[in-house]
Formats: structure tokens, sequence, C-alpha cells
């Protein structure tokens, strides 16, 4: 395994819950960095900053700035806290271009689980840019130019998700019922307010011709039988559902399954991904 290598900058504040902190590796480099943003998993409920030791050292070695953020939990505040906290995340991070030599066109995003599908979310969402707003970190630009993500979910609405998985209850998952405070043994007969809420927060609904590239991996494949919820809520049925949807859009979707994350194999594939869509 690859050594742990500190972040340049460790804990650094980017809003006010005592969850909104991320770390920063910046690379060597006379020019402007890329920047790749690691999005930690758990469910909504668990997890911390955390960014692939090898994928870590490989961008470094690549000229590509990194930083790994955590946010919100579903026990602090429901959804959709955890992806806003992710886009301001991102808006800090461009914020600092000039001080910590970032190139403020060029940011990706990567995660698995949960991480994976703020990441898909953040990059298929309209900016979150308020240009007219007071606060200066909230005028900066929410886009992204590419995601490579692991066992991602792209969509968060369990109504798709009953669709998608009619053999099993896999919409019924506690993180969803956790993240929404939703009562899904209910689906069909919540408030409004609900069902606009699933969508927000998936990426799907979100997705326009003018969004960036996807790789998507798995670690089980398309004909794994769904015997848990698990199983289910980590299937690469969802990449499938999103790269029908954009290959209608003529936007390049990979979705690679039986994939080990942190492999090399994997490694490179992400690196490779995130370079050709950083230009480099």
């Amino acid at each position: 395994r690859p050594r742990r290598t500190a972040p340049t900058h460790a804990d650094v504040k980017y809003g006010p819950h005592e969850r909104n902190v991320l770390d920063v590796w910046l690379a060597e480099s006379e020019r402007p960095t890329p920047v790749l943003v690691s999005i930690h998993g758990g469910g909504f409920r668990g997890g911390n900053k955390s960014v692939d030791p090898r994928l870590l050292q490989g961008c470094l070695g690549s000229g590509i700035s990194v930083a790994a953020i955590t946010y919100r939990l579903s026990q602090h505040a429901m959804a959709p806290a955890s992806f806003h906290d992710s886009a301001r995340a991102i808006q800090f991070l461009r914020s600092k271009s000039k001080e910590w030599n970032f190139d403020s066109q060029r940011f990706a995003a990567t995660g698995g689980s949960a991480g994976a599908g703020i990441s898909l979310w953040l990059g298929f969402h309209d900016d979150l840019a308020d240009p007219k707003s007071d606060d200066p970190i909230a005028r900066e630009s929410t886009r992204l130019s590419c995601m490579a993500v692991f066992n991602g979910q792209t969509s968060y609405d369990p109504r798709v998700i009953r669709k998608l998985f009619p053999e099993n209850d896999t919409y019924k998952h506690s993180a969803l019922a956790q993240l929404y405070q939703a009562d899904l043994d209910d689906l069909d007969n919540l408030p409004k307010e609900k069902y606009e809420l699933f969508e927000e927060c998936s990426a799907l609904p979100h997705l326009t011709k003018d969004d960036p590239p996807v790789m998507l991996f798995y670690a089980s494949d398309f004909d794994t039988p769904i015997r848990s919820q698990g199983i289910g809520i980590h299937h690469p049925r969802f990449g499938k559902l999103l790269k029908q949807q954009m290959d209608k859009l003529e936007i390049p979707c990979t979705v690679r399954t039986r994939s080990q994350r942190g492999s090399e194999g994997w490694t490179e594939q992400t690196l490779a991904f995130i370079k050709e869509n950083f230009g480099q």
C-alpha cells in the first residue's frame, strides 16, 4: 500500500457546523492546478473525510491537488443539508484559488456510495452560485469538469428505486428513511414536499445536455442477484439507468462492473479519466 501523506492544510473550516471541515493536499506546480474533491460515503449517517492513498499519490504526481470533505449527516440535519454542505465546500475551495494555486475552471469530484451520489448531484445540478450574494464564497461556482464514482446511486427517489429493484424492498433502506425523515412503508401517501425533496436530492432529474462526463465503478455485476437492501443500494443497475439517459444526450458515460476500489486498475482508470477531462 502507498504511504499516507499528511495534508498540506488539515481541518480547514468551510462552514459553521463542526462537520464543515476539509483537508487539502496541494500539488507542486508552477501553473494553477486542477482539483479533485473526495466526498466520503456512509449512508449519509456516518463516514469521515478521506481519499484513497493510491489515488491521492497519483493525483499529486500528476499535478492535481486533492481535497477531502465532510458534511452534516442526516442525524444533524435532513436532506438536502449534506448536498448543500458539499456544494459549499466546492465554493469555498474555489474561493481559495489564488491563495492555493488552483485552476478554478477545473474541479472534479469522486466518492463512494453516498459520496458518489453527492458527486453526481453536484455535477448535474444547475450552478448554485449566487452572483448577487454579499458572501463572496456563495458567489463561486459549484460546477464540475467530471465525476468518477464508486458504487454510486444515481437516484435517491424511493419511487425510482422501487421500480429499479422490483424483486426487493431496497427502496425502504433505513438510510433513505432517515435522510428524508419519511415513512417509506407509506411511500404512496406522503406529503407533496417529500416527493419534491426526493427529486431535488437525486442526480438524474438534474441531468441536462451541458453536463460533464461520468465514470461509474461498481463492485458487483449487472446480473448480481438482489438478495438484500445492501446489494440493491450499491448495484450497477443505478449506473445503467444513468448511462441510458446520458447516451441520449450524447454525454460520455462509462460503467465498469466487478471493480475493486483502491486497486491498481481502479486507480489507473480513475486517474486517466480525470486527467483526460482536465485536458492533461
